[in-house]
Parts: structure tokens; C-alpha cells; sequence
């Protein structure tokens, strides 16, 4: 009998401490990011398929919400939950900005003041021992009159690089190489990375959609491709754990 329960002690022992041993990659940012509801599809944020690039050591907690700026995110509490349970090891992909630079918007952030939430991100991450990642926000499809896409995030994605390199966190520039992709599918095939139906295509959008910011599931997928490229350069303890392509 003494056997049969050290045996169980021992079974649960080393499953708990397997799963202490789990690395968590959280996700903190806007709707460019975020799950979404059944109701929005074929709308996509790039953190849904990020999800499934990484094996069974790595758990991708996305609490990314629509609307939300650096602000609005510690505001309404969505921040505390991911630090009060942050363990050492954790990453925090940080990735704000759309809505922190519109002045219409609540959710509005002087320069300055988004600077100090990044930091606050950052340095509260650092207190437990986990491992921020900052990330530019990530383009929108906003081409000109002759073809030319336009910078639309030139001031916050600048502000995201300049806190990067004082405070010494990696950094991926997705605004930079969402950018790169958009040019290089030019002003009409950039649409199909971006949710764009005609009326009566989808039940969701019975008037059709034209939308230059939210992504479809291919846009999604290609800014999440991106996000993984980067990580295996500047993210190696995280990089190891990017599932490998099936050999055939």
C-alpha cells in the first residue's frame, strides 16, 4: 500500500511540476492582435494563428483587446491579471499604438504619456522576472492617389523604437515589415490581407466591408509569420520552442 501511494505521490509530484515548467507567452495590445467573436468573422487578429506556431512547452494567453490604447488597457484592469500572474521565464508581447495616436478618441495618449505606459509595461514585467518583447503597431493598408503606401503610425512606432533602445527590451518592427508586405502586394492585392467583402459575401457583413486596419485570416496569418521571423532573430529563448516543419 506504501508503495502504491509514494508511486501516485510521485506521478502527481512530477505532472505539477511539468506544468509549473510550461512557458507562457502573453499577448497584451489592440484589435489588430485580439481574439475575436464568432460575429466578426472573417475579421482576424494576427495573435489567433500565432497561437498555433509553437509546441506543447509554450501556452499563448492573447489579452489583447478591440479599442484599447496603453492606457485604456491599465484603465480598465485588463493589465493587472497578466502581471499579478506572471511567472519567471514568461514573455510579454507588447504591441499598442492605433488607438493611442487618434486625438478623436478617448482612448487618446499624449507622446508622453505613452512612452511612460510602456515603461510601466516593461519595468513591471522585469519585476517578475519575465521578458518583455516591444512591438510597433503594425500598418495599415492606406496607399495614395499614385500607389504609394502611406506611414501611418510614423510618430508611435518611432516612440516604440526610441523606448526599445533606452531601455534596452527587443524589439520587433512590424510597423517596418507590415509595411514591406503591403508594398510588395501593391494597392489592390493588399485587399485580400485585409477584411474586405463584397455585400452578401458574408453573413456577417450582408453590406460588404471595407476595412484598411482589421485583417482576414490570410492578413493574420502573414503579420503572424512575420512576428515568428522576428522572434527566431532577436528572441532565441522563445525561438527554440516555434514548432519545425514536418520533414516529408
Amino acid at each position: 500500500m506504501k508503495t502504491i501511494f509514494a508511486t501516485a505521490f510521485f506521478l502527481i509530484t512530477a505532472f505539477t511540476l511539468e506544468q509549473k515548467k510550461k512557458m507562457k507567452v502573453w499577448l497584451i495590445g489592440d484589435s489588430t492582435m485580439a481574439n475575436k467573436e464568432i460575429t466578426a468573422y472573417p475579421e482576424t487578429g494576427w495573435g489567433m494563428p500565432f497561437t498555433h506556431f509553437f509546441d506543447s512547452t509554450v501556452e499563448v494567453d492573447n489579452r489583447a483587446k478591440n479599442g484599447r490604447s496603453t492606457k485604456s488597457f491599465m484603465a480598465e484592469g485588463l493589465w493587472k491579471p497578466v502581471v499579478d500572474n506572471l511567472q519567471e521565464g514568461d514573455y510579454v508581447l507588447i504591441q499598442f499604438g492605433h488607438n493611442d495616436e487618434v486625438k478623436t478618441k478617448a482612448t487618446y495618449t499624449t507622446e508622453d504619456e505613452f512612452v511612460n505606459n510602456l515603461r510601466q509595461y516593461v519595468n513591471e514585467t522585469r519585476m517578475k522576472k519575465a521578458i518583455p518583447v516591444l512591438i510597433t503597431p503594425v500598418a495599415r493598408r492606406k496607399f495614395d492617389s499614385t500607389g504609394m503606401l502611406e506611414d501611418t503610425h510614423k510618430v508611435y512606432s518611432a516612440l516604440v523604437r526610441a523606448v526599445a533602445l533606452k531601455d534596452h527590451v527587443s524589439l520587433i518592427d512590424l510597423d517596418q515589415k507590415s509595411q514591406a508586405l503591403l508594398k510588395q502586394y501593391g494597392p489592390d492585392a493588399s485587399k485580400y490581407l485585409f477584411n474586405y467583402l463584397d455585400a452578401g459575401e458574408h453573413p456577417n457583413y450582408p453590406e460588404g466591408r471595407k476595412d484598411d486596419t482589421h485583417f482576414s485570416e490570410l492578413g493574420a496569418r502573414r503579420m503572424a509569420e512575420i512576428v515568428l521571423i522576428e522572434i527566431r532573430s532577436i528572441v532565441p529563448g522563445l525561438a527554440g520552442h516555434i514548432v519545425q516543419p514536418v520533414k516529408k
